[in-house]
């Protein structure tokens, strides 16, 4: 009864009911990005950015009459956000295979009930049997519903894979910590800002004043890719945004690590206590003023 009542309040303990439904939400918002194609075609549109930034940074150099203001913030203040997208990205790369493992688990909308349901079980079962010693009878069919129940809380780690997907999952949320803030992320929706300023001022006020011939196919490139690299980042960093707390709300959860072990650890525990051998006697009335004693 004990292991029944606490399996089933665990969830309300640790804000599953909201939590969860949050974590479903996030991982379905990262999966469009959270591949090897994706994240490679966003590190060659940094690559991109980068050649650009080198060609203007050269102009600026050749051509100090032209104030081009948003070039000269762009130019000192990329080295930062290059090594910043290119972190978290690099991150990003890392964890797919843990991303992966999450997201084959059951959806976690559903992982409260994992534990309610087992839990009022077992809690059921041990009223059943409670009564049953009171009342001096065998502990018949319900020892053998809290084996069954103790069994199958032992299986599920293993049939969900979670000894092997759950630590995978625990390195992403762990990694992901540095820029899953609301401060992070608003830093990064500015980055684009300084960047798309840039590329404008560059391409109307800094290019038209360099030397005839001068070499700008780094500059012409980023041009040409500029509306294509905003379009498909900034839906990335807008799910990120959109799942800050989210995220926090799953990083507050137990460590995914320890989730395979709220498995097994009670399934073994009420299985066992099950199994034991004992004897059943029926219960007769105290002498007057002894205590009521109960055979076990």
């Amino acid at each position: 009864m004990a292991i029944g009542v606490g399996l089933a309040l665990a969830p309300a303990v640790f804000q599953m009911f909201t939590r969860a439904p949050g974590g479903a939400t996030m991982i379905e918002g990262f999966r469009p990005y959270m591949d090897s194609a994706t994240i490679e075609g966003f590190q060659r549109d940094l690559a991109t950015i980068d050649a650009a930034h080198a060609e203007a940074q050269a102009l600026l150099a050749a051509e100090p009459a032209v104030r081009a203001g948003s070039v000269r913030a762009f130019h000192t203040a990329w080295p930062a956000i290059d090594a910043d997208m290119g972190s978290m990205l690099a991150t990003m790369r890392e964890d797919i295979e843990g991303y992966e493992g999450v997201a084959a688990l059951p959806p976690f909308a559903l992982f409260p009930w994992f534990f309610v349901a087992p839990g009022a079980l077992l809690a059921a079962a041990g009223v059943v049997l409670l009564r049953r010693a009171r009342a001096g009878r065998e502990p018949g069919r319900a020892r053998w519903l809290v084996v069954g129940v103790g069994v199958g809380l032992v299986a599920a780690p293993f049939a969900f894979q979670m000894f092997t997907r759950a630590p995978g999952g625990a390195d992403m949320i762990a990694d992901f910590k540095p820029f899953m803030t609301h401060d992070k992320v608003a830093e990064i929706q500015g980055y684009f800002l300084t960047i798309g300023a840039a590329e404008g001022q560059s391409r109307l006020e800094l290019e038209p004043a360099a030397a005839p011939g001068a070499d700008l196919d780094a500059l012409a490139a980023w041009h040409r890719e500029w509306p294509r690299i905003a379009g498909t980042m900034a839906p990335m960093i807008g799910a990120m945004s959109d799942n800050v707390d989210n995220y926090l709300g799953v990083a507050a959860l137990p460590p995914f690590g320890l989730f395979p072990w709220f498995f097994v650890v009670p399934g073994v525990l009420v299985a066992g206590l099950a199994l034991r051998p004992g004897r059943t006697q029926p219960v007769t009335a105290p002498a007057p003023g002894a205590p009521e004693r109960i055979a076990a």
